[in-house]
Order: structure tokens, then C-alpha cells, then sequence
């Protein structure tokens, strides 16, 4: 019997070829053919509209070595692309478009503010969300400074804390700008009055570049440095949403993130919540209140952008235990459970969705089943020849 195909969607990060998660796509090959699932990737680039082929890439793990042939669509998709200010996100664009009928298993989740706006609207996590407000000018900027002492700038598609900024208004009314530049740089500190602060702004074209502001919550650690919590959550092997793992990120020495391609490095998340709110039962209740929250945020995202088969959640807890969602991450990186020393989370982290296409796979298989067998049933009843008695 012929196996089921996944293929992976990702983008070229040059011209060379370059691919972000490449060694990601080599565990998942491995894990794929011990499952029964045969694995290869590619890019918008690399297919044919004309044929409808694939010039697709396939990894041999036997050989570790990688090949290139042409080949047929996959029965499902799994799109690992992440937003490009280059044309190849076009290219993206135009595939998804074109092929929008086939098996996704995950569609595009929207921007920061429009998934916020989502939420907003959902009672129960409402709650959970910091103060957001979408920046028409600079005069925005200052109305949530005035009500919040910290506040956080964020361009609307930023990945990776790119383009970020932190706003602390003091007690004697300077604020405190630091923050990193669009190529994760840190940006040094400065101190500005209020005054100063529209022309500070100006030259980062807030209302162009599409920002978002955000509450800020006060999260630094002892050391001085920032720290939240990464939660993946994932569709299983029946496919029900389930976490598969949280893990504490603390960023850099002068950054204002915990990503960790900032420099940050990652904990245990109950490692670093004991250290955090030093309540041994406050940190379960923590945890089982994330975690719920998680598996809630996941379904309802789902019902509004169809079919998702994993969510990467970015918390803060605050020093009362109170949870706050940063934001949503459709294309989540995993590394984070590695540094973190939980190798079996890891592990997990990246079968899961191999598990879940095959499960979306058998179920597409029972349900033409069932309606090949009724239309098989409609047939046999419409040639029964029609008695009637005198």
C-alpha cells in the first residue's frame, strides 16, 4: 500500500537556497518514515503551475544527504513559512492562493493586532490580554504611556523581537527607551522627557511600518533580566489539542525580550517559576491555569482561521500569578525545549504534527469510504424494481 506524503512548505531565505529549519526537516523525515509517512519540503519556487509537479527537496537519513526530483503534490501540507519582506513571500502568497482547495494542515493565522482584536471579543480571555492599542500616530503612544508606567512597541508581523521597543515612564515623568532594531540588535538606553518623545519616534514610522501598543508587565528577574514562558500546544495523534510543553525563556543581558536568537537562554518552566513567585503551590496553580488556557486559545483561534495543528502561546506571569498572553506564534520554533534540557518534550515537539497528518489522512480515507458506500447503497436501491400489489 502506497504511503501518505507530507510535504513541507517553507520559503528560501536567499538566493543560495538557504533554509531556516533545515535540520528540523531532517529529524522530521527520520520520524516520518518510522511512522509510515514519507516527508519531503519545498517552496512556492520550486513548483510547477503548469503540471501541477514539485521540483521538491528529499533528505536521505540513511545517507544524510539531500536530493532534489520532480514529483507529484503531497496529500497534505504542512506550511512552515514565516513572513519575508522579499518577493518570495508573493510567490507564497500567489501558492496559497492557487492551491487553497488542498489539505492544509495549518492555515494562516492573522497579525498580533488582528489576532488580539479576535480574543478581545471572547469573554473569557479578554482577561488575559494586556492593554492593546493599534498606533495611528505618536499621540497614541502617549495616551497609553500616560496610563500605563511600561509599554511596549511592537511592529504588527515582527518575528524573533525584531523592532521592539520599551517605554518605562519614571516617577519623576523621563521615560526610558531601549529596545532592539529590525536586526535584533540592542538599541543603547536613553532617557527623554515627554515632550521629546514624538520626535524620538518619528524617524521609527510607527504608523508605516504597522505597530502595535502594547501594556507592558513588569517581569524583570533578580538578575535584571526579562523572563516569560513559551507554550507550545499541538494537535495529537487523534487529533485533540493538547500541550505538549512550556518552557521559561530569559533574555539577554540590556535586552528588552527573551527571545532566544536575542541571545536569551531557556529554563524549566517550573524551575523558573518557583524562583519567580516562591510558592510551591501557586506555581501548580499557575501551570494548570496555562495550560487550560492554552488548549482554549488554540480551539477558539481555530474556529475563526480554520484548520491549525499547533500554536506557540508567549506568557508573562506577573508576582501574583497572574498569566498574560504576549502573543500567538502560528510557526513556532522548538529549540526552546532543547536548551532547556527536556529532550523527550523536544522530541515530541517535532512528531506531533507528523501524528496529526496522519490521523487527518485516515480520517479523509473513512469518510470517502462511508461515501462511496452510500453512493454504492443509492445506486442499488434506485434498479430495485418498484412492486406494488393490485
Amino acid at each position: 500500500m502506497t504511503q501518505p506524503v507530507l510535504g513541507i512548505l517553507t520559503l528560501y531565505l536567499n538566493e543560495a537556497g538557504l533554509l531556516e529549519e533545515r535540520s528540523i526537516y531532517q529529524k522530521m523525515t527520520s520520524a516520518g518514515q518510522k511512522l509510515g509517512l514519507n516527508v519531503f519540503v519545498f517552496t512556492p519556487k520550486d513548483v510547477n503551475y503548469i503540471q501541477n509537479k514539485i521540483h521538491a527537496l528529499f533528505y536521505h537519513p540513511e545517507s544524510k544527504t539531500w536530493s532534489r526530483k520532480w514529483t507529484s503534490f503531497p496529500n497534505m501540507i504542512y506550511d512552515r513559512c514565516r513572513i519575508q519582506r522579499t518577493y518570495r513571500f508573493d510567490q507564497l502568497k500567489k501558492f496559497r492562493s492557487r492551491y487553497s482547495h488542498l489539505t492544509f494542515l495549518n492555515r494562516p493565522l492573522r497579525n498580533k493586532w488582528t489576532v488580539h482584536r479576535v480574543l478581545s471579543k471572547d469573554s473569557q480571555y479578554k482577561g488575559y490580554l494586556p492593554a492593546t492599542r493599534y498606533i495611528e500616530n505618536n499621540e497614541d503612544v502617549s495616551e497609553m504611556i500616560r496610563k500605563y508606567p511600561l509599554v511596549y512597541l511592537k511592529p504588527v508581523n515582527g518575528t524573533g523581537g525584531r523592532g521592539i521597543l520599551r517605554i518605562e515612564r519614571r516617577r519623576d515623568g523621563q521615560l526610558h527607551i531601549q529596545g532592539r532594531d529590525q536586526s535584533r540588535k540592542i538599541i543603547r538606553p536613553r532617557e527623554i522627557s515627554a515632550a521629546a518623545l514624538s520626535s524620538y519616534l518619528a524617524p521609527w514610522n510607527l504608523k508605516g511600518n504597522r505597530y502595535i501598543a502594547q501594556q507592558g508587565i513588569q517581569i524583570k528577574l533578580a538578575s535584571g533580566r526579562v523572563h516569560d514562558y513559551r507554550m507550545l500546544v499541538q494537535k495529537n495523534s487523534e487529533g485533540a489539542w493538547e500541550v505538549t510543553g512550556c518552557a521559561g525563556r530569559i533574555g539577554a543581558a540590556g535586552s528588552i525580550t527573551s527571545n532566544l536568537h536575542g541571545g536569551g537562554h531557556a529554563a524549566t518552566m517550573s524551575a523558573l517559576l518557583k524562583e519567580w513567585l516562591r510558592e510551591e503551590s501557586k506555581v501548580t496553580q499557575v501551570k494548570e491555569e496555562a495550560e487550560k488556557l492554552g488548549v482554549g486559545i488554540a480551539a477558539y483561534l481555530e474556529l475563526e482561521y480554520g484548520r491549525l495543528c499547533e500554536l506557540a502561546l508567549d506568557l508573562a506571569i506577573d508576582r501574583k500569578g497572574g498569566i498574560w498572553l504576549l502573543e500567538v506564534n502560528p510557526k513556532p520554533a522548538r529549540e526552546v525545549f532543547a536548551q532547556a534540557g527536556e529532550k523527550d518534550v523536544y522530541r515530541k515537539a517535532i512528531i506531533r504534527p507528523l501524528e496529526y497528518a496522519l490521523w487527518l489522512h485516515n480520517q479523509k480515507k473513512r469518510r470517502k469510504s462511508k461515501e462511496k458506500q452510500a453512493a454504492v447503497s443509492d445506486t442499488r436501491t434506485d434498479k430495485e424494481p418498484n412492486l406494488e400489489l393490485d
